[in-house]
């Protein structure tokens, strides 16, 4: 007894922010894998909102001098495949069995438990772009900035995605609700239909045109359209990086602080 006594207590360690992170994204990179629910309406959603744009209002938009109005949908069908695509569900299901409650009270680092979610879904995000760009390839779509542009119609499209996902998990974190978490997709509705969706902000009128000058997804798609149909226009991305880092102090910001209450109950 007295032998068993003298042996030194052993506690857990910190493996580190950064393997904490790793950890927590390679958990979530699995679990997505499995999850093709996640993924599906992902592909789908964007494909059928092209078809019908295009479809309904291709003919109309041709009154409009210099407007290839494909190519001008493309960045509206990558916002719509990659926005609300998260991990958000999971982080609800951890909650409610539990395992949330142990990793809150294990040595893991807590920015590292959103961080590592976080890496996961740009990773997705990112893929989701694909289908996007296959799709303007086959309609006939040219990007005039090239094989580069490509490449950074797809980062945009996956910055943007990685900061919207901070809705879902702020509430995710704030709630434990999975119907609560379903509906922050509808969130992005008044970003989206709220802006250029249809027409160029030139055409715009009225009370929707100001609400357009104010809305950061304005910037966005002007951005990615310069990509796709105007070559490279330093100012417009520009504009495009800033509103994204815009809503992203919002969401992070949103989801960070719903992490610190969540974790500070237990």
């Amino acid at each position: 007894m007295q032998a068993a006594a003298s042996q030194p207590l052993v506690r857990a360690r910190r493996g580190g922010f950064l393997r904490d992170m790793v950890t927590v994204s390679q958990r979530a990179v699995r679990a997505t894998v499995r999850d093709t629910e996640v993924i599906i309406p992902a592909l789908v959603i964007p494909v059928f909102m092209y078809a019908m744009t295009v479809g309904a209002l291709e003919n109309f938009a041709e009154g409009i001098p210099g407007l290839n109005y494909r190519a001008f949908q493309i960045p509206v069908a990558v916002l719509f495949a990659v926005t609300g695509v998260s991990r958000a569900m999971t982080v609800v299901t951890d909650i409610q069995t539990g395992y949330f409650d142990r990793l809150v009270i294990s040595p893991v680092n807590r920015l590292a438990l959103l961080l590592g979610l976080l890496v996961a879904d740009f990773a997705l995000v990112a893929v989701l772009t694909v289908p996007v760009i296959l799709m303007a390839v086959i309609v006939g779509v040219h990007f005039e900035t090239g094989i580069p542009g490509i490449l950074v119609f797809m980062a945009m499209g996956g910055l943007w995605g990685l900061i919207y996902a901070g809705f879902p998990y702020a509430i995710a974190f704030k709630t434990g609700n999975p119907s609560a978490v379903n509906i922050s997709f509808l969130l992005f509705f008044p970003f989206l239909f709220m802006t250029t969706l249809f027409v160029p902000q030139e055409a715009m009128t009225g009370w929707l045109a100001t609400i357009a000058d104010y809305n950061p997804v304005t910037y966005l798609l002007a951005a990615l359209r310069s990509l796709v149909s105007e070559g490279w226009q330093p100012i417009e991305l520009l504009k495009g990086l800033l509103s994204i880092a815009a809503v992203g102090v919002l969401s992070l910001g949103l989801s960070l602080a719903a992490l610190k209450g969540r974790a500070t109950r237990k």
